[in-house]
């Protein structure tokens, strides 16, 4: 699995498995799926309301912690620095570990000055709970917030993205600060794998419309967390690493925003 580098200084594999909505015994027997199959990154939140049956099939599963990278969040009405800290340490709770690979702000906050929340993050990354801290849903100006009240690395920006959709603004900040940018939500709806410019992109490479739209964030430089639930959708995200899209294919799919 290729992996991005951290301003943190730990690395992050390029794709990972988003859990929502997987709940309850789903959630579990789709975790340990996903481990045989490879996996070992996995992105989940306190509003998922699964982080208990991720902890329970991870542990049951046997696998090395030192192997995970296990990203999770803290709810946007949870942002005040005490409520910030606790909410966190439930988190981990639910997970069954000492630490989270990331933790991220879900939301930026409505009604928390900014150094708040960032410095209840700070706390908790100098505390090794959380190994690297980052953000969600941020704009430009909002990052540019975070940076200037954080002593820890802001590493992560995770951010809707995907053909037809895009925060080029955003992304092209944060690879010029070297910000890993997560993009969910990144094959969109089916529609959007429908779009004859994907389908004929995916023909010429015999792969699908979803391989497609993968590879396209990934050569963009972010990583990726696709939803699955199936054995083959589980594998079929992982196969975006042995070939590559040509910079006019590329440019097609950027068109797709315009």
């Amino acid at each position: 699995m290729e992996s991005l580098p951290l301003l943190s200084g730990d690395t992050m594999p390029v794709v990972g498995h988003g859990t929502y909505p997987l709940k309850g015994e789903q959630c579990k027997r789709v975790i340990k799926m996903a481990l045989e199959l490879g996996y070992t990154h996995f992105d989940t939140a306190w509003i998922y309301r699964n982080q208990r049956e991720i902890g329970e099939a991870l542990r049951e599963a046997g696998v090395d912690r030192s192997k995970l990278f296990i990203t999770t969040k803290v709810g946007q009405d949870y942002l005040q620095y005490d409520v910030a800290v606790n909410q966190a340490e439930e988190n981990l709770q639910f997970l069954q570990m000492d630490y989270v690979d990331l933790l991220l702000v879900h939301w930026p906050p409505p009604d928390v000055p900014m150094e708040e929340t960032i410095g209840a993050f700070n706390a908790i990354f100098d505390a090794g709970k959380a190994r690297s801290i980052g953000v969600s849903n941020f704009s430009v100006e909002q990052m540019r917030e975070a940076f200037s009240v954080s002593k820890a690395p802001i590493s992560v920006n995770q951010i809707k993205y995907h053909p037809g959709y895009e925060q080029r603004d955003v992304l092209r900040w944060c690879l010029e600060h070297d910000v890993v940018v997560t993009a969910y939500s990144p094959l969109g709806k089916k529609n959007i794998l429908e779009d004859p410019v994907l389908t004929t992109i995916a023909r010429s490479h015999d792969r699908t419309s979803a391989h497609v739209a993968l590879r396209w964030l990934i050569q963009k430089g972010m990583n990726v967390i696709p939803k699955a639930s199936t054995e083959q959708h589980l594998r079929a995200n992982l196969d975006v690493f042995d070939w590559a899209l040509s910079e006019d294919e590329m440019d097609s799919i950027d068109r797709m925003a315009l």
